[in-house]
């Protein structure tokens, strides 16, 4: 009898109190300030000095200065942030949200314009 009883004191407050979750797809989800997110380029700024390469713990990134290309396999990163301390341009950034699963590994790739 003293189970029911804690048992129906839970189902009442649960019926009158608010829900703990929220209407994702409706709502979108707000990230606390120091959430890491993933790593954004501005190529414009960017000088292809490759520190941000050889500062990277896994080697998610990989910088071409001879194609001018900037490379980063999202799948490998781990956001830890080193590159972009490392960036003298300060063109890298933290963006806060993750990026969409996907079924397969790929690498993105941004090429620098003359």
């Amino acid at each position: 009898m003293a189970q029911f009883m804690s048992f129906t004191k839970t189902v009442l407050r649960n019926l009158f109190s608010k829900p703990v979750t929220t209407a994702y797809p409706n709502v979108p989800r707000e990230y606390p300030e120091r959430t890491r997110g993933h790593v954004e380029i501005r190529i414009e700024d960017c000088i292809l000095c490759g520190l941000c390469m050889r500062s990277c713990p896994p080697g998610a990134i990989h910088v071409d200065r001879e194609a001018k290309k900037w490379n980063i396999a999202r799948f490998d990163c781990i956001q830890c942030g080193y590159c972009v301390e490392k960036c003298p341009k300060k063109c890298l950034s933290i963006v806060p949200g993750y990026t969409k699963p996907d079924s397969s590994k790929h690498t993105e790739t941004v090429k620098k314009e003359e």
